[in-house]
């Protein structure tokens, strides 16, 4: 697993958890940052968490959108996470092709979640990823 696929299972982490503890996961992440019980934070893992906090609303707006029979409160928490980065990635990661911020979402889906996880996590991004450009145009 690369850096980046490892910083992204991390930060699924860091959302998952804070999402359970109805908490702020910047917060969470910078009480953890640094302290001696936990492995080091790479730097693209505090990128993610911080750019999914800072763009939550309209991720979770789209996510909300584009999910077909689902709420957002009925999704697995860790579903919610993994589709929250996905969309930060291909929405504002610039340096991140739009293929593998979905590939990395569905393989994240494959490894935590549900059997059915992957193949929702795909479609939800997928259907994104055909109006990303115009999304990205008025961000």
């Amino acid at each position: 697993m690369g850096a980046r696929s490892k910083a992204r299972k991390r930060a699924v982490d860091f959302l998952y958890e804070a999402d359970l503890l109805g908490t702020d996961p910047v917060t969470l992440l910078a009480e953890r940052v640094g302290s001696p019980d936990i492995p080091p934070v790479n730097d693209y893992t505090v990128t993610l968490v911080e750019g999914v906090h800072t763009n939550r609303a309209r991720i979770d707006d789209l996510i909300s959108e584009h999910a077909e029979g689902w709420t957002l409160q009925r999704m697995p928490a860790v579903d919610r996470a993994v589709l929250r980065i996905g969309l930060y990635e291909l929405l504002w990661a610039a340096d991140v092709p739009d293929a593998v911020a979905i590939d990395e979402a569905v393989e994240l889906a494959k490894g935590l979640s549900t059997d059915d996880s992957p193949r929702f996590v795909n479609g939800v991004l997928g259907r994104i990823a055909v109006i990303a450009d115009q999304l990205r145009a008025v961000l």
